[in-house]
């Protein structure tokens, strides 16, 4: 379970105070919805370490996360856009995620087997900048496979998409979060996003998660 608890920030300059209270569970996507400005990314940047918290508590399964610095916490983050390299084959930028230690046959196997998972089998030597947006959105997926990690957070990862794509995307990302027991947490503008994939809701008024 990943659990916040009273976590509060303040951007240098602002004077609105986030105070941020939520829990999500394994096999579930909690969905945080608000106005732009609200503080949707500002939550997922605290949870990712990217921000640092005035006060409060941030833990998973018990254990502090709050003194790992992003490159150290449980966390994968996937964004509107798709951050592949075009120049770069499919498989070329999901063996970036591994560690350069990785021998070459094992790379190549777990390569081969993200991609299959979202259902892109054989695109190891495509290069990216050929891939449509969707294609290009299962790869990064794919790369959160590569990854291995509890936490998903999900920053409008739909938006760039067309409504046929969107609804596939959604069924990937439901399944994956339930097959693997990943923890996944949706910031998202769009109603139909949040009724068609989460499990517990939240909304951000005021600086504060609601619950809706």
């Amino acid at each position: 379970m990943l659990q916040a608890d009273r976590l509060t920030f303040t951007h240098p300059g602002a004077t609105r105070r986030y105070a941020f209270s939520f829990a999500a569970a394994p096999g579930e996507i909690t969905a945080i919805s608000g106005q732009s400005g609200s503080g949707k990314s500002t939550l997922l940047d605290l949870v990712a370490g990217f921000l640092t918290p005035a006060s409060g508590s941030l833990t998973l399964d018990g254990a502090d996360l709050i003194p790992l610095p992003p490159e150290q916490r449980p966390v994968s983050i996937l964004f509107q856009s798709d951050t592949l390299f075009d120049h770069l084959s499919a498989g070329r930028n999901l063996a970036l995620g591994l560690p350069r230690s990785t021998p070459t046959a094992q790379a190549n196997r777990r390569i081969a087997a993200a991609l299959a998972e979202v259902g892109l089998p054989g695109i190891e030597n495509q290069r990216a900048a050929t891939l449509s947006g969707g294609e290009k959105q299962r790869v990064a997926f794919a790369r959160t496979l590569l990854r291995d990690r509890p936490v998903l957070l999900l920053d409008e990862p739909f938006s760039a998409l067309d409504d046929s794509t969107r609804s596939t995307m959604r069924d990937l990302v439901r399944g994956l979060t339930k097959r693997h027991r990943w923890i996944t947490m949706l910031v998202s503008h769009h109603a139909d996003d949040v009724e068609a994939l989460a499990s517990r809701r939240y909304r951000l008024e005021d600086g504060r998660l609601l619950a809706a």
